[in-house]
């Protein structure tokens, strides 16, 4: 459902718009960023909650929203604007890095508890271990890397390829990155808590050997 309304929907809505009923280039890329709005309100009705990928398109949403402000409404432009979202969420994510918490580090909390007192507190409390600290700087690191080099990338095809090309190879190439971006995640997150629990554990038998 994911990929249909944010990729497949958009491209059909778009070249369906502008071939047959003759809408301007520009309306009808409006029109077609409404089903990533859908498919976000149908993942909230359907599980009353918003899983990871949900999110990353709600902070892109809100960036697109103040980008559409700014600048000229040419097809083109709202094409160069996708580039401006999915730049300044990289940016955002590197920023965070001299905040207290980096950014992964609130959307693992979100995800890896259920939400009470309890499991936040517990979520809280691993930021005191070195190897924790370093996944969820790691992982912000590389989002925030990967989606620069990205709005980079489009950016320069937003000029040299044709509007309607890009239609097809933006959404692409949003979505090819978030999922790259999520699986990676889920790996080297399972692989950072393998190797902290194996730490814990040889922690604890030195401690056991220490006091016998």
């Amino acid at each position: 459902m994911t990929i249909g309304l944010n990729v497949v929907a958009p491209i059909i809505t778009y070249n369906v718009l502008t071939g047959s009923h003759g809408w301007s280039e520009f309306s009808a890329l409006l029109l077609s960023s409404a089903w990533p709005v859908l498919d976000s309100v149908v993942s909230l009705a359907w599980r009353r909650k918003l899983d990871e990928f949900a999110v990353v398109t709600l902070v892109f949403l809100v960036i697109t929203a103040v980008v559409s402000l700014v600048g000229a409404h040419s097809a083109r432009a709202l094409l160069i604007k996708d580039s401006g979202v999915t730049g300044l969420f990289g940016l955002l994510c590197l920023a965070t890095l001299f905040a207290p918490r980096p950014l992964m580090f609130y959307f693992g909390r979100k995800f890896a508890t259920d939400g009470t007192s309890e499991s936040t507190a517990w979520w809280n409390g691993l930021w005191q271990y070195d190897g924790f600290r370093t996944t969820m700087n790691r992982m912000t690191l590389v989002w925030g890397v990967a989606y620069v080099i990205e709005a980079v990338v489009r950016l320069v095809l937003a000029y040299t390829l044709s509007t309607k090309i890009m239609v097809a190879v933006s959404p692409v190439m949003i979505y090819a990155v978030l999922g790259g971006l999520a699986v990676w995640t889920a790996l080297y997150g399972k692989r950072s808590k393998a190797e902290g629990e194996r730490r814990a554990a040889e922690r604890a038998e030195a401690e056991a050997s220490g006091t016998t």
